[in-house]
């Protein structure tokens, strides 16, 4: 059986990226896209400060690494702008009551909203998840509370960026439950 001719390899097009157009935007709209996913201005400037990046992997490091050298001051400005998230329409007034209940216990205890990262977590599953992980984060030395709310920033940061960017599996920063007593 003979094949017919080959077409010679050609190299794609190029289409440009989400991450080309991050890399290539004024400095203030990186800026407060980078706001939107992590609120510290300094974590924000320095994001933007060391563009370009060749791939969202070495984005999401650097986020990163500046999310780990954040100050206690800067840490704590962060979390006072997370806000806490919208539960389903059809949710009972006794969840909203005992989300409530226990974020209040949790500021009373750490002086900081509550946040966490959801990643996928089903929305018929977010309130559960909220109060089990507000419950069990109660039981925290406030060192290791600061070192948690840290991590679950990071981790917002990092699901928020690859919203931003279009990468898979992310979801909407919405339904990425931050929590805070705003």
């Amino acid at each position: 059986m003979t094949r017919g001719p080959t077409l010679p390899a050609h190299p794609p097009p190029y289409l440009p990226r989400p991450l080309d157009a991050f890399n290539t935007a004024a400095d203030e709209e990186v800026r407060t896209l980078l706001l939107r996913c992590l609120r510290s201005p300094r974590w924000s400037r320095r994001l933007a400060d060391h563009r370009p990046y060749p791939d969202l992997d070495a984005l999401l490091a650097a986020a990163d690494e500046a999310a780990y050298d954040l100050s206690p001051g800067e840490l704590a400005q962060a979390l006072a702008g997370e806000s806490l998230p919208e539960l389903p329409e059809d949710t009972y007034s006794a969840a909203h009551m005992a989300l409530s209940a226990a974020q209040a216990a949790y500021e009373a205890r750490f002086g900081h909203g509550f946040v966490l990262y959801l990643g996928d977590v089903p929305p018929d599953e977010t309130l559960d998840r909220i109060l089990e992980a507000i419950r069990s984060r109660l039981t925290n030395d406030p060192e290791e509370e600061r070192v948690t709310a840290a991590e679950e920033l990071r981790r917002l940061a990092r699901g928020r960026i690859g919203q931003f960017l279009g990468a898979t599996g992310s979801r909407a920063s919405s339904t990425n439950a931050p929590l805070s007593g705003k």
